[in-house]
């Protein structure tokens, strides 16, 4: 079969024939890579082939250069590094020159191509002449097939460099001269006008010099808002779009072009009449309200500590709400009927708008729509009163409580009533608001007045369509978590009855209810699981029967799904599985944390379950995960009683740990090691062996993701912590990799870096602690005399640091608190008494009571160690 037919076959509507061409395809990519290439490209530019193979031959060439995975990326893009010359020349030749094709769904895939293989050549330095090239194509005024694909060239390279600025910001003024040119209105075709204002997109990063400069900012200004009254309705959308990315960019450059144009033109931008200009227009207030929202935050952080902020507000929200409120209420009246959940639309934009102006105006919000709450709320059209309880519920975040209470009081009873609706879209808003109300404004119910005919009222929802009652899940889960009882309240308060209480049995009876129909669908059976869970959560010792009937329901409904395994058929069934298992783990973990060593009398049945869920999961890893987390949990309520289970729990543990490519499985196994270790105490001495040398197997792994070996750090510390003395053997070992760790210096240019070695220290920190922790009181405490030097090293490394966080503070001075506790006599004496140890530890003016706490007790040790 030549090349032609098996690139037409990827395209066949018939699976077997797809299949097989693809494979095909795989398979000549991993035996020949070099002649692979060569004959995509060849078929590329070759003008009397069919378009669609063409089309199918690009985008195969694209697929071998560029994946979404970082780590497949890297492998690829030193796969076509590896090539010679003349192979990479003559791919790159052929690319260039089928952007010039007739068929402009080739010129577009070729594009593509290009930009494929600049993403991984400039950061090399490679194929430095590439933007020349593009430039000098774009100017070829009398082929608009080739001005179109090049600038869309450019346009993909950009986005592909997104996140290395610096490759193309050299070349910014060429790349902004050509792309400007070709979006001016005086331009006759439309298609150049749509590439051009699509590639200024996606260059708007690399031009900020540019926007420096008045005049050029000017100019870009210009043509971006003459763009927006093209003719074609996709060049409007595209520079609505410009305008949506320039104000995130360039907000502090905008006061002049708002006053100018940019106001007005998005207003009547969101009056028009095609879906798509209005949703780009109406996304540029919501940027402008999140941007003025998070700036009124800075000011207020800057004014507590009595700085100047680094950026101001312009008050653009606040200034232009009289015009665009009206606009956002009317839009909010434009619902699809038929539209689908999950399809955005413009009075979903609307509605979002509105929450985000809620929150950058904060209470000047509310007069400027409570008339038309009043007016529409109980208005015969249903479009009108579902505008005016969505308008009700977007605004309830964002204004003082104290003004919106009057209000929630006068609304609730209405809203409880609303419930019962005719229009099913009517009822979800309303519950969707009260669910808000549950969130936001708890104070506003009072429990004597509201509480009974609420919970009667979402009660009843759970019984209508999905959508409704998943809201109701939701505020039934807020309602919990706003009125239960809290995790760390006094016992007191544990021992009496909450408001709650009362409808405890009946409203987890519902949700139990609701998640067994055969309608239950996976959203919404999730919300219920999650209700259930938070009401666990927050019970009273009054409620602890209705905790434990629950754990034995869903333990049962765990024994019946494991035995149907069998009968699964097919992804959607194995899904389904999948997702229901989750749920149950997620509530037996909620059970057994409330009843602590109360779960004994289930933990041998719950631990039989667990095991044969962990067979039946296989390679499942996220159904693993909570798998282990019910372990986690059921280990720290049992302590030394979860003894029994390890033998049988370990031989599935250690191939998680060993999953290095699977992160957040493996991150949880080692988190397990640590629940154990702090589970049974020095009983963990028997399995230290095994974990050690797995943990320190995985450190040495070049595949394993950095932040698991966070957590392996931290997992050290647990162990030293659990069996103290017994950790002798493995603390040369260790202390070399922590002290190999601790050394590592980001640089402050690369933020991930900064981020990544500020965690890093942290999970050292915790490891020092434990291992301190360990021999501390032990006759073999002076084993780690000769490690201090390294610890307080990292600790004025830590507290140097002007990005310090708050927790690398309390950990810091914590450890020097436990090293001075642990040598009271002296015998570090010298340490102690350096002066940036004394300089730390008086008292901190910006932390928490917390930290202060920790400050004050290093205090004291060192002052008993030094004296």
């Amino acid at each position: 079969m030549n090349a032609s037919e098996l690139l037409a076959n990827t395209l066949s509507p018939d699976a077997h024939t797809r299949e097989d061409a693809t494979q095909k395809l795989e398979s000549a990519s991993r035996e020949n890579f070099p002649a692979y290439v060569l004959m995509l490209a060849s078929e590329l530019v070759n003008e009397s082939s069919l378009a669609h193979v063409r089309n199918a031959a690009g985008l195969a060439l694209k697929n071998a250069l560029s994946a979404r995975e970082i780590a497949r990326q890297t492998d690829y893009a030193n796969r076509w590094l590896a090539l010679d010359e003349g192979t990479r020349s003559k791919v790159k030749q052929d690319a260039l020159m089928a952007l010039a094709s007739p068929a402009p769904k080739v010129g577009t895939v070729a594009a593509q191509v290009v930009s494929a293989i600049a993403a991984v050549e400039l950061p090399q330095g490679q194929w430095m002449d590439v933007i020349s090239i593009l430039l000098g194509f774009v100017s070829e005024q009398s082929n608009t097939s080739l001005r179109v694909a090049t600038l869309q060239a450019i346009g993909f390279t950009c986005e592909a460099l997104q996140n290395k600025p610096e490759i193309l910001s050299m070349r910014s003024n060429e790349i902004l001269t050509a792309v400007i040119h070709g979006a001016r209105k005086e331009e006759s075709s439309q298609e150049v006008q749509l590439a051009a204002i699509q590639a200024l997109l996606n260059s708007l990063e690399f031009v900020r010099d540019n926007f420096e400069r008045e005049g050029e900012r000017n100019y870009i200004m210009q043509v971006v808002c003459e763009a927006t009254q093209n003719a074609s309705v996709p060049v409007q959308v595209g520079a609505f779009e410009c305008l949506v990315k320039i104000m995130s960019l360039y907000y502090d450059k905008m006061n002049y072009y708002m006053e100018r144009a940019l106001f007005g033109l998005t207003v009547m931008g969101m009056k028009h009449s095609e879906p798509e200009i209005a949703l780009q227009a109406i996304e540029f207030w919501s940027t402008v309200c999140e941007l003025e929202t998070e700036l009124a935050w800075e000011a207020s952080e800057a004014n507590e500590y009595g700085e100047v902020p680094e950026n101001e507000s312009k008050f653009f929200a606040k200034i232009a709400m009289p015009e665009i409120v009206p606009v956002l209420l009317d839009l909010l009246t434009h619902q699809d009927e038929d539209a689908d959940e999950d399809e955005w639309d413009v009075s979903k934009a609307a509605a979002t708008c509105l929450g985000l102006l809620a929150q950058a105006v904060q209470d000047t919000i509310v007069a400027a729509v409570i008339p038309f709450i009043e007016a529409n709320i109980r208005a015969s059209d249903w479009h009108m009163r579902e505008a005016a309880v969505m308008t009700f519920g977007s605004i309830l975040d964002g204004p003082d409580p104290n003004v919106l209470t009057p209000l929630v009081n006068q609304a609730l009873p209405i809203l409880i009533d609303m419930m019962a609706d005719s229009n099913i879209h009517v009822k979800d808003t309303v519950a969707w608001t009260l669910g808000r109300i549950c969130d936001l404004l708890i104070s506003t119910i009072q429990p004597d007045v509201h509480l009974h005919p609420l919970v009667s009222a979402l009660v009843t929802g759970l019984q209508d369509n999905p959508r409704i009652a998943a809201n109701c899940c939701w505020a039934l889960m807020n309602l919990a978590d706003q009125l239960g009882y809290v995790e760390g309240d006094d016992q007191e308060t544990f021992n009496q009855p909450s408001v709650l209480s009362p409808y405890y049995e009946g409203v987890v009876q519902a949700l139990l209810r609701l998640t067994e129909t055969t309608t239950s669908e996976g959203q919404h059976r999730t919300a219920a699981y999650e209700a259930i869970t938070s009401f666990i959560t927050h019970s009273t010792l009054d409620t602890i029967p209705v905790v434990q009937n629950t754990a034995v329901t869903i333990l049962m409904r765990m024994e019946q799904l494991l035995g149907m395994q069998n009968q699964i058929v097919g992804a959607d069934d194995r899904n389904n599985w999948n997702d229901l298992m989750s749920n149950f783990c997620a509530v037996i973990t909620s059970v057994i944390r409330k009843l602590n060593d109360g779960i004994q009398p289930l933990a041998d049945r719950i631990m039989t379950l667990l095991l044969q869920l962990i067979n039946a999961a296989g390679k499942t890893s996220t159904l693993l995960e909570d798998a282990f987390l019910v372990v986690g949990a059921l280990s720290a309520a049992l302590e030394q009683g979860f003894a029994p289970y390890i033998p049988a729990f370990l031989p599935h543990l250690y191939p998680a740990l060993k999953a290095h490519e699977d992160t957040q499985l493996c991150t949880v196994a080692v988190g397990i090691i640590g629940d154990i270790s702090r589970a049974l105490g020095d009983q963990t001495a028997q399995y230290s062996s095994a974990f050690m040398n797995v943990l320190l197997e995985n450190l040495q792994s070049d595949v394993l993701n950095r932040n698991v070996k966070i957590s392996i750090l931290s997992c050290f510390g647990d162990i030293a912590m659990a069996i103290g003395p017994a950790f002798e053997p493995y603390l040369a070992a260790t202390m070399g990799v922590l002290r190999q760790a601790g050394a590592v210096q980001p640089n402050p240019l690369d933020i991930d870096l900064v981020e990544y070695v500020s965690l890093l220290r942290e999970g050292i920190l915790e490891a020092y602690t434990g291992i301190v922790a360990g021999f501390k009181n032990t006759p073999k405490v002076d084993m780690l005399l000769p490690h201090v030097p390294s610890m307080l090293e990292l600790v004025q490394r830590c507290l140097a640091d002007s990005e310090r966080t708050e927790s690398t503070i309390k950990l810091a001075v914590g450890l020097v608190g436990d090293l001075a506790d642990a040598f009271p006599n002296g015998q570090i004496k010298q340490f102690l008494l350096a002066e940036w140890i004394a300089n730390e530890l008086r008292m901190k003016s910006r932390v928490s009571p917390e930290t202060k706490k920790t400050v004050r007790w290093a205090r004291e040790m060192v002052k008993r160690a030094t004296a």
